[in-house]
């Protein structure tokens, strides 16, 4: 790994650079997003290089309204090929960003017009979906915010970009200590080529260390979020995950209720107090709270590490004179279980479902030519076995983590799925839809969903490392024709 950027130096200078500028909100129907570079600096003496989507960490965000058709123009600057995929919000296929999979990625100096219809509320968020790996942890990313016909009305309205970075600049497929992750991958199946690690010590699974700057909105330490409020004010916080770890989230000194997952509601969402939030990579929750803690409070990462503790977003109120709490980021409090949430209501699947294709994936680990993959049914893509698919199918996918210690947020492209079961209990709460499911070792979920949305689509672990080394299939629906012809001088990286 540690010759993947033989120009490293030269990249991570901050010379001739400008400096990010503040995120902007962009609304309206037609946008311009403009991917080139710029120089950020962290708040805790680190700057470093990065790639944006209109020169600030996060990208711009964008906001429409439900029912919008949305067109978004991408400028590309920069010295490599980019696209945009819209985590979360079904698009149409041709739309959804992959590169060599639904479109050509958009080379330097060219422009890519996004066309989409905005059908479902919610929030979400955008980004490079380009060799992936390695262009978000440089910073190619924004949110989208749906907002919905009959959503509740708050009085302020906050989105956390969770991330994490590398202080030293080097990429993170350079950082990993797993060796070349990816080497020969796409060769051959690799049934016979691979040795199972699944039960073994897996001492060697990936070492997250390097990830040693943690940031909300892109800032840390002294320039840390600060979120205004008045008192009484009904305050929404939409959290995102844009990294690739789990983060447990503490708003210190406040009653909350969850109101939506990946842009779906919970039904009848109870008051949680004194607990934290885990939000998985590229998971959404949006939580709600009152303003009646007069004074400075925060919100604080519970994640067990140094890192963390440079996680915060100050709330300060408008009248406010001094702080008078103080963050406790080592307090013990107990964590939300989304699938015992809310209340149960009527649904679209249940366990009883007559389901037309039933799907099952381990989700594992193993070595290759002395490298460490990650499997999909023992299997790396693109060889992975896809699901197949006709319109209209209702689809039973069953995910069970085999690894010793890696966690596996999988995501679901162009669809919503109903969360079923947890380790073969039916989910207790709220219908559970989402988008994107964190799958920890040992763990089995079984999810369901409709297949109402034609094309190509992948379904992959979010921790794009796992991607990048295999862990990636394709959800293809019988007789869809893509409309794009792959071009082999595009560079197509579309883990």
């Amino acid at each position: 790994m540690s010759n993947m950027n033989a120009s490293k130096g030269k990249e991570n200078s901050t010379e001739n650079l400008p400096s990010t500028q503040t995120t902007k909100v962009k609304t309206g129907k037609e946008f311009t997003l403009t991917a080139k570079e710029a120089t950020h600096d962290f708040g805790n003496g680190t700057k470093l290089p990065v790639w944006t989507y209109d020169g600030s960490v996060p990208g711009s965000q964008i906001r429409v309204k439900q029912g919008d058709k949305v067109k978004v123009n991408l400028k590309n600057e920069l010295s490599e090929p980019v696209t945009i995929h819209w985590h979360g919000l079904p698009v149409p296929n041709s739309q959804d960003g992959i590169p060599g999979v639904t479109m050509n990625a958009v080379q330097p100096g060219k422009t890519f017009t996004y066309e989409f219809t905005a059908s479902v509320p919610g929030t979400y968020w955008y980004h490079s979906h380009q060799d992936s790996v390695n262009q978000i942890d440089k910073g190619l990313y924004g949110t989208l915010i749906v907002e919905g016909k009959d959503e509740e009305k708050v009085d302020k309205d906050y989105t956390l970009v969770l991330d994490e970075w590398i202080s030293s600049g080097e990429s993170s497929m350079e950082g990993m200590d797993h060796g070349s992750m990816t080497s020969d991958k796409d060769t051959k199946d690799t049934d016979d080529s691979t040795e199972s690690m699944d039960g073994m010590n897996m001492d060697m699974e990936e070492d997250m260390s390097m990830y040693d700057l943690y940031t909300i909105n892109g800032k840390s330490a002294k320039n840390m979020e600060t979120l205004k409020v008045t008192e009484g004010d009904t305050v929404k916080l939409r959290l995102v995950n844009a990294g690739y770890i789990s983060h447990k989230i503490h708003v210190h000194g406040y009653d909350f209720k969850i109101v939506s997952t990946d842009g779906q509601p919970i039904n009848d969402p109870a008051i949680i107090k004194d607990q934290t939030v885990t939000v998985a990579p590229g998971e959404r929750y949006d939580l709600v709270f009152k303003a009646n803690n007069s004074g400075t409070s925060y919100i604080e990462s519970h994640d067990d590490t140094d890192a963390a503790k440079n996680m915060v977003a100050k709330i300060v109120y408008d009248n406010s004179k001094k702080a008078n709490d103080k963050l406790n980021p080592k307090e013990s409090l107990p964590n939300v279980d989304i699938t015992k949430y809310g209340k149960t209501t009527k649904s679209e699947f249940s366990l009883d479902t007559k389901f037309d294709v039933d799907y099952k994936m381990n989700l594992g680990t193993a070595m290759k030519d002395n490298s460490m993959v990650y499997t999909i049914n023992n299997r790396t893509y693109p060889n992975t076995e896809p699901l197949d698919v006709k319109e209209g199918d209702l689809v039973k996918v069953t995910l069970k983590n085999t690894s010793k210690s890696a966690d596996h947020p999988m995501h679901l492209h162009g669809h919503f799925f109903q969360v079923l079961s947890k380790n073969g209990k039916p989910i207790e709460g709220s219908p559970l839809m989402k988008d994107t499911l964190n799958v920890k070792p040992g763990e089995e979920y079984v999810v369901a969903f409709k297949a109402d949305n034609p094309g190509n689509w992948m379904f992959h672990c979010h921790d794009l490392h796992h991607a990048s080394a295999g862990m990636v299939t394709e959800v293809k629906y019988k007789g869809y024709k893509a409309s794009f012809t792959p071009d082999s001088k595009a560079n197509n990286k579309p883990e």
